[in-house]
């Protein structure tokens, strides 16, 4: 089983101003997610080290780098709730 935890609705191109979808023609929230998932082409600064869920632990692949305003592939989301 794949996890994507990016490909949300607060991600996806579809997604109108009032929550709705463009595509399906539903509202949804943030963690909902679909077969048209489509990435929205956005930089986001918030997902910084100090954001990061391997920030200052034994599985930063960048410890003596790492430090708030820096970022990296292989940021984590500190809590994901399902």
């Amino acid at each position: 089983m794949a996890i994507r935890l990016g490909n949300t609705c607060g991600n996806c191109s579809n997604l109108n101003a009032d929550n709705t979808c463009k595509i399906h023609e539903v509202a949804v929230s943030s963690s909902y997610t679909c077969n048209s998932f489509d990435m929205r082409a956005d930089l986001n600064n918030e997902h910084d080290c100090a954001q990061c869920a391997r920030f200052k632990s034994s599985s930063c692949p960048h410890p003596e780098k790492a430090s708030a305003g820096m970022m990296c592939e292989a940021w984590a989301p500190e809590k994901v709730t399902a």
